[in-house]
């Protein structure tokens, strides 16, 4: 061989060499994906929200009088009962303190009644001189009209002021006695707080009993203090008798229906306990959100489903996290919400067939917070790519993260 075919040959081979790395370097590689296969599988489409439990009859004891209500004894859990248990007693209250022109007023005012109280005094007086003095009258007339020394006229006078002085002293007594309760008002409004509390142990209380059986949720007025009419003192109710409230969105409130069934969770207990819907109230409200976001709710009420002795340990006022079913599937085909997109307004997924990503049409039925049923387009056992990113595209090659 010459040198000029031995120069080709090495050159030529050294030209393949560096072609055959170029193809391989710029070969492109496998991507890495997260696949998940497909299994058929229990599914639940609920809706989710944070409830509370409250007693299902709460009663409000109040005050039915202005007083001074004494110290409750009775703490938050204590039983009562209807009619018998007393919680407080009402007492009357003291008198307020009187500034210098009331007092002064006051005082003139006891002045006037003691003087109208002796000037009553004086006419009864003047009204048994009167009295007497027709009743002796009377009586000489009585005798000289049997000697016939006076006509029957003037006997008739007599009689007639013996009536009229009678009758004026009973006038004059009553008049004394009213002037004594005046008398009596007037030093009443200079009574100080301080003779009010010396003479309060004499006074009678009012008791107030609890209008039902069951026991204290919560002391709202413990301490000793003036209250008015109509004042809450203490909460009564039956803690055993609970229900749970949870306000929903209007948007999902309007999918919940009586007698669904319910899911409470995240309540303190190993367990879920079970529940159904009672009532979703028709009045909806709104409610600031932790966003400062305005969001229109609507109340839904649930029952228990459970024995009492499952769910004993709740109180009025605990926290719970309430799931409202709203269909359910024993075996169904799903898949993670991750590995779907939308592909001119169809759900799409890419499929793990042969190494290779595989852009397959689905159609989605049930869905959930991270889930949905998929009712054609995938088969039992399909390993589908979880977040599919940009690089991945019809056909691309790819490799399966650990």
């Amino acid at each position: 061989m010459s040198v000029t075919k031995r120069r080709l040959v090495f050159w030529g081979f050294l030209a393949a060499l560096l072609i055959a790395g170029l193809l391989l370097a710029f070969r492109p590689r496998a991507v890495p994906v997260d696949l998940v296969e497909l299994r058929r599988g229990p599914l639940t489409v609920t809706v989710d929200e944070e409830g509370e439990t409250r007693v299902r009859d709460v009663f409000v004891l109040s005050a039915p009088i202005p007083g001074r209500a004494l110290r409750i004894d009775l703490d938050a859990g204590d039983p009562v009962v209807a009619r018998e248990t007393v919680v407080t007693q009402i007492e009357p209250s003291e008198p307020a303190f009187l500034d210098v022109r009331t007092e002064a007023q006051a005082q003139a005012a006891v002045g006037t009644a003691e003087a109208a109280e002796r000037l009553a005094a004086a006419e009864v007086e003047m009204a048994v001189a009167e009295l007497d003095f027709a009743t002796a009258e009377v009586e000489r007339a009585r005798e000289l009209i049997r000697s016939d020394h006076i006509s029957e006229r003037r006997l008739e006078d007599a009689e007639r002021h013996f009536r009229t002085s009678r009758a004026a002293l009973d006038t004059a007594r009553a008049a004394l006695r009213m002037r004594e309760s005046e008398l009596q008002q007037a030093r009443s409004r200079l009574i100080s707080p301080a003779e009010a509390r010396r003479s309060g142990a004499a006074c009678d209380c009012i008791d107030i009993t609890a209008p039902v059986s069951g026991r204290i949720l919560r002391v709202l007025h413990e301490s000793e203090g003036v209250v008015q009419a109509g004042d809450p003192l203490a909460e009564i109710g039956d803690p055993l008798d609970l229900e749970v409230v949870a306000d929903f969105l209007s948007e999902d409130a309007v999918k919940i229906r009586s007698g669904q069934a319910v899911i409470l969770d995240e309540w303190g207990g190993p367990e879920t306990l079970a529940g159904t819907v009672r009532r979703v109230e028709p009045f909806g409200f709104t409610k600031v959100s932790a966003l400062g976001i305005e969001e229109q709710r609507v109340n839904v009420v649930i029952d228990l489903a459970d024995p009492r002795e499952r769910w004993s340990r709740l109180g009025h006022g605990f926290r719970v996290e309430v799931r409202v079913v709203l269909w359910q599937g024993e075996d169904v085909l799903a898949l993670p919400l991750t590995a779907l997109f939308r592909n001119g307004g169809d759900w799409h997924v890419f499929a793990f067939e042969d190494g290779r990503a595989r852009l397959r049409a689905v159609e989605v039925g049930q869905r959930t917070g991270l889930e949905a049923e998929i009712l054609s387009g995938l088969n039992d056992g399909a390993r589908v790519v979880l977040h599919p990113s940009e690089q991945i595209v019809e056909g691309v090659r790819l490799a399966a993260r650990d």
